[in-house]
């Protein structure tokens, strides 16, 4: 699927850099993707780490590239996008990991017929364990779908979504794993404040988040089903889940999803 393409990233930050690791690792070759990045002391370092091909022009990466990964802050869309139209042609493809960013807006921006790709990463993508969701733009079929499977499998598990879900998308996996590092460190707070050291504490918070993780995974069991299953009657667990339910935490959880799903609207001047 990507055998042969040029990959051309405009901006090289966290997530370009953990998208190229998960290629480098699915053998595409380092001299097959280009980096347009501002600064140099990033530009050298994607160089020296990666072997890539680094730039200080978009220009000249997205000419060169057959694939071009839109991997910029939101706010910087529209003046990027308008720097590229000359050179972006309907033979290319461009995936976005824009955040709030429509594949609409992008089609408008470039108006040479660009097929567009919209993915929603997370940045678990860094140790290639990202959660990322992908969808297509009016002129985008099932090819342009698969080689953005292809890519983004490379760092994690991809699902796909209808366009109008990408809010949610963002709401729960996008912003997602700032709300298990809260409860982590909540977890971790807990154990120390009844007694337990905090390299004890914070070693079995994290374990614990893991090992229920993969339960779900492994088993493949509802989480209700598997909180039962340590759940008996009158003990320990019980008290503790009754005191999470008065503590409103499941609609809590909501609230902060929605509330992501909500500023990414926003941001979308949805």
């Amino acid at each position: 699927m990507l055998d042969g393409k040029k990959i051309g990233f405009i901006g090289g930050g966290n997530m370009a850099e953990a998208i190229i690791t998960g290629l480098l690792n699915g053998r595409v070759p380092a001299d097959a993707i280009m980096v347009a990045e501002p600064l140099q002391l990033r530009r050298d370092f994607l160089s020296s780490e990666y072997g890539t091909i680094v730039s200080d022009d978009n220009l000249d990466v997205a000419r060169r590239a057959d694939i071009i990964i839109l991997a910029i802050k939101p706010q910087m869309a529209a003046s990027v996008l308008t720097g590229l139209e000359a050179v972006i042609s309907s033979d290319k493809q461009v995936i976005s990991i824009m955040a709030g960013v429509s594949t609409g807006f992008i089609e408008d921006s470039l108006t040479n017929g660009v097929r567009v790709v919209r993915a929603m990463p997370n940045t678990p993508a860094l140790i290639q364990a990202a959660a990322t969701a992908i969808c297509t733009g009016r002129k985008a079929g099932s090819s342009d779908l698969d080689t953005a499977r292809a890519i983004f499998e490379r760092v994690g598990t991809v699902v796909t979504v209808p366009e109008k879900l990408m809010d949610a998308v963002t709401g729960l996996s996008g912003s997602g794993p700032a709300y298990v590092y809260t409860f982590i460190e909540a977890l971790s707070d807990a154990g120390v404040h009844n007694g337990l050291p905090r390299d004890v504490a914070s070693e079995l918070a994290v374990q614990t988040v893991i090992g229920a993780a993969r339960m779900v995974v492994e088993t493949g069991e509802h989480p209700a089903l598997l909180r039962e299953k340590v759940t008996s009657p009158g003990g320990t667990t019980i008290a503790a889940v009754h005191a999470l339910e008065s503590g409103c935490f499941r609609g809590t959880i909501m609230d902060a999803v929605h509330a992501a799903c909500s500023r990414s609207k926003e941001l979308a001047g949805k």
